[in-house]
């Protein structure tokens, strides 16, 4: 393995990557939770100019989002004569993939085969027929339309809300109001849009909105933690005419104390906690109080600052490269501080200029692979420590991917008497340092020849393509490899019979 790592802390202001999903306010883009599937209009009478704003419309809708297990899952497919998955839920954890994923989706035409779409769109979420509304973060399906010719679709979209999918329609063309009303799930107003293909930009906010109230996440969240404050913010549940919140917290390790607790009005949303102690682990759990319904409890951990702050704690102390391959590496980190780290934010680009690449993972999570990488290049990599309290801390550590070791492409022997054969070979040479040859007999007598009682070998320069053997044991096998600046490539063998 041929790789190379050095390290440097970077103190007070972070090196910044000028990456889309690095510019998302916390409070959106950590808002919400769930699965999205987008089933997009890709038949033929769809105008190409008109897919094209369809699909940048798609990529601005998106944006705001965390992506991943525990954040947003977004999932893509056409409809066509037979409609094609263009990525699964799966496919994307960064908006940069994403964004490049669905700006480059080339239209597929055809038939507008709209129920064959939903039943696929059905297996991606999840969702089978006849059975109940399944558990797990919310689902959605989201369709985009010009309106024409949709065909039967009524029973298979009432069989995704049935199963409690939200479902969503944008349409860009002369559609059948009643068809698309019976269509979305409620209210109609927010989660039906006619639009021209034209303005459809002037949407997206709304249409955003609509998604993230069905998606966003009942979670406790912590805000700007520091020695004795913290604040808690929560998705309001009621009005301060529906009912109270009752708080509790107390320090986690002090489970005989009592808690303190606080009722807050029904139209509170957030509340910050004082008097708190320094390097202390809280756990506070929040209850609303309603008589019109039950309402589950909502519960977090999170850990107060120091009162002297520890660069050395807060920073990743140790970021670490392996399983170095021509496309890929390893970055490892640690020690993990999950109760003190929201997230963590791997950015890598080739050296000295190239793209910058973002993996967001959870706080418990040590390490990762970068994957389509380019060969033997020098990448920056730099690991992100996002902390409850809203701090920062990075380090950045070099890595170097090996090159490509391309196999010898043809070998030929030569007879050229009883025990002598002309070797014949075709590699590439661009890259390659020399061959490697060898096979078995006794020791020729020709300087720079190298031997053993049962093999002999020699090395030429990249400019050879063939060479002379004589003194050929009966039955010896002759191979030649490539050699490469880090190691010996795949070579190829032959016997010379005779």
């Amino acid at each position: 393995m041929h790789w190379c790592a050095f390290a440097f802390l970077i103190f007070g202001a972070l090196l910044r990557f000028l990456n889309a999903q690095d510019d998302l306010p916390v409070a959106v883009g950590d808002c919400c939770e769930g699965d999205i599937i987008i089933v997009l209009d890709a038949s033929s009478s769809v105008a190409a100019y008109e897919f094209a704003n369809m699909v940048h419309f798609l990529s601005d809708l998106i944006h705001p989002f965390l992506l991943g297990r525990g954040h947003v899952r977004v999932g893509l497919l056409q409809v066509g004569t037979e409609p094609r998955v263009e990525f699964g839920l799966d496919t994307h954890s960064t908006q940069a993939g994403l964004h490049r994923a669905i700006r480059h989706t080339r239209q597929l035409q055809g038939d507008t085969n709209t129920a064959s779409a939903l039943r696929l769109a059905q297996s991606m979420l999840g969702v089978r027929p006849g059975a109940g509304r399944g558990d797990g973060p919310p689902k959605v399906l989201l369709w985009l339309t010009d309106g024409m010719e949709p065909g039967p679709i009524d029973e298979p979209m009432a069989e995704l809300r049935r199963r409690g999918v939200a479902v969503l329609a944008v349409s860009t063309g002369s559609s059948n109001y009643q068809v698309l009303r019976r269509t979305v799930s409620p209210p109609i107003e927010d989660h039906l849009h006619f639009v021209d293909v034209d303005d459809i930009s002037i949407i997206t906010e709304d249409l955003r909105n609509a998604i993230i109230e069905i998606i966003r996440a009942d979670r406790l969240q912590v805000r700007n933690v520091k020695a004795t404050t913290a604040v808690l913010q929560w998705r309001p549940v009621l009005s301060a005419a529906t009912g109270t919140y009752e708080l509790y917290y107390r320090p986690t390790s002090d489970s005989g104390a009592p808690h303190i607790r606080r009722t807050l009005p029904g139209d509170y949303s957030m509340v910050e906690l004082t008097n708190l102690r320094p390097a202390t682990e809280y756990t506070a759990s929040l209850t609303p109080e309603s008589n019109q319904q039950p309402l589950k409890t909502l519960s977090v951990t999170f850990t107060t600052d120091s009162d002297v702050p520890n660069l050395q704690f807060r920073n990743p102390i140790t970021v670490s490269i392996s399983d170095s391959g021509p496309d890929r590496v390893r970055v490892s980190w640690g020690p993990l501080q999950p109760s003190r780290v929201r997230r963590y934010q791997v950015e890598y680009a080739v050296l000295p200029v190239g793209e910058v690449r973002t993996v967001v993972l959870k706080g418990h999570e040590n390490s990762t692979v970068l994957t389509q990488l380019r060969p033997s290049s020098q990448y920056l990599v730099t690991v992100s420590a996002l902390h409850f309290s809203g701090q920062e801390t990075a380090m950045s550590v070099r890595a170097c991917t090996q090159e490509v070791l391309s196999p010898l492409e043809d070998l030929q022997l030569r007879p050229m008497g009883r025990d002598s054969v002309q070797v014949e070979w075709q590699g590439r040479a661009d890259r390659v340092q020399g061959y490697w040859v060898s096979w078995d007999g006794t020791r020729p007598s020709s300087s720079g020849y190298s031997s053993s009682s049962s093999s002999s070998s020699l090395y030429l320069p990249s400019s050879s393509v063939s060479t002379f053997l004589t003194n050929l044991a009966p039955n010896s096998r002759v191979c030649v490899s490539p050699v490469y600046e880090t190691a010996r490539g795949e070579g190829l063998c032959c016997t010379h019979r005779h």
